[in-house]
């Protein structure tokens, strides 16, 4: 959805970017985008009595799904309907319980017989919810920084009675190249709001993992989205960052920036400094895959 026929338009595509950045958050953000008005932690929250071991597990998110594969892909049962897996042939043979961004399809959670299902916290509160109602042990996540995911995955592990160590090995050796002299870096997410990560969002803290310059870290601002702040143009002049990384968001907004009148007078793209980023990985985790591909790129402009 990209809001509407323009003014209409305008006003629903900022719900659907922030909407974007809040299922990650899903986590993963993801994603898009975490994320509600339930306490927030790091570290993910179980309910109801805990069996010995979770041996039918059903992902809500790309994200847990993958992790639940990488650790023993016997247990997964159910997935969501992601493209990100969807690049998996293997994983999607497994039984999809939803389409894009539709919610979870109950029936078919409950015809699967799962004695887990994960999902995000201010996302899928109320499918996990009524499976709560029925007797069925659920988990939420909020993916907001890189020890969240560690955190994360050591629980899945512990539910499914699975080693992490190896994981999160693989985890640390893709952030183990730092900035020696971090540039003043700005990431652009959209164009109208022009929102920015500070550093209490997945994208902020994935820069800082990286010891990268993020220009809007210690920014505050109105932006609905935790973690997100909203810059004017004056603000990006102000700013004027060394390095200007733009998140395809698959809309169109990056044209729009390179459109702005600010744009030309910005040192990062007077000397050709402009990076395009994927959502998947940096705004929204996504999956291992899409995080190892977003380190990749990172790791390019610190080297």
């Amino acid at each position: 959805m990209i809001y509407r026929v323009f003014q209409f338009m305008r006003s629903l595509r900022n719900w659907v970017i922030i909407t974007l950045i809040a299922i990650f958050t899903v986590a993963c953000n993801p994603a898009i985008p975490s994320q509600s008005t339930a306490p927030i932690a790091n570290s993910p929250q179980t309910t109801e009595v805990k069996p010995t071991v979770a041996s039918k597990v059903v992902a809500l998110t790309s994200l847990s799904a993958d992790i639940i594969y990488r650790l023993d892909k016997t247990k997964l049962v159910g997935i969501p309907g992601s493209r990100l897996l969807r690049e998996n042939a293997e994983i999607s043979k497994i039984t999809q319980v939803s389409e894009g961004q539709t919610p979870p399809n109950l029936e078919k959670i409950i015809a699967l017989k799962p004695d887990l299902v994960i999902g995000a916290t201010g996302f899928h509160d109320q499918v996990l919810e009524k499976l709560k109602g029925l007797g069925i042990r659920t988990m939420t996540s909020s993916i907001t920084s890189w020890k969240s995911l560690e955190e994360l995955t050591k629980e899945i592990a512990t539910e499914i009675k699975a080693e992490p160590t190896a994981l999160i090995k693989s985890y640390q050796s893709l952030i183990a190249q730092k900035a020696t002299k971090p540039d003043s870096t700005l990431v652009l997410v959209s164009s109208q709001p022009i929102l920015a990560p500070n550093k209490n969002s997945w994208a902020g803290d994935l820069l800082t993992q990286f010891q990268i310059n993020n220009a809007a870290a210690e920014l505050q601002g109105q932006s609905p989205q935790r973690g997100y702040i909203t810059l004017s143009a004056e603000k990006v002049l102000e700013a004027n960052p060394k390095v200007l990384i733009l998140v395809d968001m698959g809309d169109g907004a990056i044209n729009k920036l390179k459109e702005a009148p600010f744009w030309n007078k910005l040192d990062a793209v007077t000397s050709d400094r402009v990076y395009t980023f994927d959502y998947y990985g940096l705004v929204n985790p996504g999956s291992i895959e899409a995080i190892s591909k977003a380190c990749s790129k990172l790791q390019s402009l610190v080297s």
